[in-house]
């Protein structure tokens, strides 16, 4: 496969730096190559922060930040207003932690996106309001370019068995739930323009 360029926006103290370090290891389990890497703005709680993520099958040698990104991954809905998916690739997706449709969510026009409650999920299942875990299956249900099998191996190397199992749980609901509220639909997702139907 070519490289895969990943995006990673939100705040600080929602996990979006391991988020990204999370993905590369899953896809290290999976025998590619990657490579994750932060950088932050203020680095207070609540500052917008921004991780990337590159997927190959062979060495990633670019240490650039990701300008044109083929998947955008949004841990805090609020910063939408920011300009955040500039430079996203034409056929890109964009997967947002919300409980609202994209249609909902004012994206331009023509915007491939899907949301999940991540927020909601990671706090029923985990007890806590983070949701990059989360985010994470809805990422391996929307695009395959990890499984839901590395992911579960790069939380139990992160987190250690019994807490990498509830980061599990989470991210398996947000993989059923992208399987079965998109994946249905052979475009898998609304856009700006909105063809998905909310819950």
């Amino acid at each position: 496969m070519a490289t895969k360029d990943i995006r990673i926006h939100g705040r600080g103290g929602q996990g979006v730096v391991t988020a990204g370090e999370l993905l590369a290891r899953a896809a290290f389990e999976e025998g590619k190559w990657a490579q994750a890497f932060p950088e932050f703005g203020s680095e207070r709680v609540g500052s917008p922060v921004r991780a990337y993520v590159r997927i190959s099958d062979s060495r990633v040698r670019s240490r650039s930040s990701i300008v044109h990104p083929d998947y955008i991954i949004v841990q805090d809905a609020t910063l939408l207003s920011a300009n955040i998916l500039e430079g996203l690739k034409p056929e890109g997706l964009v997967i947002i932690n919300s409980d609202r449709p994209p249609e909902e969510l004012g994206l331009p026009d023509g915007v491939k996106a899907i949301s999940v409650a991540a927020t909601a999920i990671a706090r029923r299942v985990l007890g806590r309001p983070l949701p990059n875990t989360t985010l994470m299956g809805a990422f391996a249900a929307a695009t395959g370019e990890v499984s839901l099998e590395a992911v579960g191996k790069a939380l139990a190397s992160r987190f250690g068995k019994a807490q990498g199992e509830k980061n599990l749980e989470a991210a398996s609901e947000a993989f059923r739930w992208v399987k079965e509220k998109h994946n249905e639909n052979p475009d898998r997702c609304g856009s700006g323009s909105g063809d998905q139907s909310g819950e």
